[in-house]
């Protein structure tokens, strides 16, 4: 994890592919390539995954999940070796996330012919687990001198960066608020003292990144292939019961 300080860097779950994501940037560094090109091959990785849950072929749903895992993290990876960080990259990098969960638990939900309801609360489920496990992980990198791409109140739109239109960011902003601002202000508002309190051990933030949508989809990939695909969305509905346990534990020992 090349975001943190080395001395306050965790075991990540979520970040499994990180290796390889290294790999395939420095494979890229000299190339055309951007980090905008990988955003969009791991959104056609995600796209093929879930055509291929809807064709009940989960294996191959499962491989497709597993690299856009992969390649969401090289786009990161590549902006740092080329050191060409944008605001640009970021917000699309998360638009196309959140985009693509909620077609995946929508493909999943209608392969299981399960109840609307469930489908939705296993949504906003997934999302705030996400969205506690960024929030922490940017107060992180704020506190350490990590990377400040990511923000930890996305309260306007930032300066563009050199290489960005700032008319490109304020789109693009405007667009992430939209589709994260709720999900923000919950996980804000259940835990408002977390930037002001001190650095959050490693082991809660290694448990805390079961929250990482690298692990996430992890979760799901292995619960296709084994059978268990009628129990995904009612699990990340159970799960998110452990939103309030962690940050209640992190209340506690700060």
């Amino acid at each position: 994890m090349s975001k943190l300080p080395k001395e306050h860097r965790f075991i990540d779950f979520s970040d499994y592919g990180r290796p390889l994501a290294r790999f395939i940037a420095n494979l890229l560094k000299n190339s055309s390539f951007t980090p905008i090109h990988v955003t969009i091959s791991f959104i056609m990785s995600g796209l093929l995954g879930i055509f291929y849950i809807l064709k009940g072929y989960y294996w191959y749903a499962s491989f497709f999940l597993i690299l856009k895992s992969v390649l969401d993290a090289s786009d990161g990876e590549l902006a740092r070796i080329k050191q060409k960080p944008s605001h640009t990259g970021r917000y699309f990098d998360s638009i196309a996330d959140i985009i693509l969960n909620a077609l995946i638990l929508i493909s999943i939900w209608l392969t299981t012919k399960t109840n609307i309801w469930v489908l939705v609360f296993s949504f906003l489920g997934l999302q705030l687990q996400g969205t506690l496990y960024n929030y922490y992980y940017a107060i992180l990198k704020n506190k350490l001198n990590g990377d400040k791409t990511s923000r930890i109140f996305e309260n306007k739109a930032p300066l563009a960066l050199k290489g960005e239109k700032q008319e490109h960011v304020n789109i693009l902003f405007l667009l992430y608020k939209f589709l994260y601002g709720a999900f923000d202000k919950i996980i804000y508002n259940l835990d408002k003292d977390a930037n002001e309190g001190n650095i959050i051990p490693k082991w809660l933030m290694t448990c805390i990144s079961t929250f990482g949508l690298g692990f996430q989809l992890l979760i799901i990939s292995a619960m296709m292939i084994f059978g268990l695909i009628e129990f995904i969305l009612f699990f990340f509905i159970i799960y998110t019961i452990m939103i309030f346990i962690f940050i209640g534990i992190r209340k506690l020992i700060n």
